[in-house]
């Protein structure tokens, strides 16, 4: 089998379209596997990003966007009635990145938030999900810490993302479609990488 391809996903936890993405990549995982993609999630701070307001309130078009995408895509979500501060949860993704018990946080932070409607911002929160986990936040905070997020935020501004979730495939592309038309992106993005790596 060929080599696997790495694609970044830029995310931000307290995104319900990132959420609404990672519940569709779930379902995708056979067909990324036969592609050899392997997602790299990456956190950043969508706050610094894109100017938002920690705390704001999240209504209008932006909600209606939001919930429309979820319920076309079959995804049933608790969407926050604000942007939550999502800055610690990513702190401690960051600490635990490329290791064992990444995925395992990304799933236990999003389905507090988005199945069961808890505040990741709120005090304690982060240290009853790590306790969930058996995560020793005094062994893996320090390594994850904000200063780090930042240097992520800024990559990704660098690579020109504008938002979350953000896919790179030569070029930043954001949002989430449905699984088949996710498919056909990916494959030309597999296509173009196999080609270039054989030398054509």
């Amino acid at each position: 089998m060929a080599s696997r391809l790495i694609l970044p996903v830029h995310y931000d936890f307290s995104s319900t379209i990132c959420f609404v993405a990672h519940r569709v990549l779930e379902r995708m995982h056979d067909q990324l596997e036969e592609m050899g993609v392997e997602l790299r999630w990456r956190p950043l701070d969508l706050v610094a990003l894109s100017g938002w307001r920690r705390g704001a309130e999240v209504a209008g078009p932006r909600r209606d966007n939001a919930l429309r995408v979820a319920s076309e895509l079959d995804v049933a979500v608790r969407m926050p009635a604000v942007l939550l501060d999502s800055r610690r949860a990513h702190a401690v993704a960051l600490a635990l990145a490329d290791g064992p018990r990444e995925a395992a946080w990304r799933e236990r932070v999003w389905s507090a938030v988005f199945e069961e409607g808890r505040d990741i911002g709120e005090e304690g929160e982060i240290e009853r999900l790590a306790a969930d986990l058996t995560i020793d936040l005094r062994a893996v905070e320090g390594a994850g810490d904000l200063a780090r997020l930042e240097a992520e935020t800024d990559a990704a501004r660098e690579a020109e993302v504008t938002g979350v979730p953000t896919f790179h495939v030569g070029f930043p592309l954001g949002g989430i479609q449905d699984p088949h038309t996710m498919k056909l992106l990916f494959q030309r993005w597999v296509d173009r990488q196999r080609r270039v790596r054989s030398g054509e």
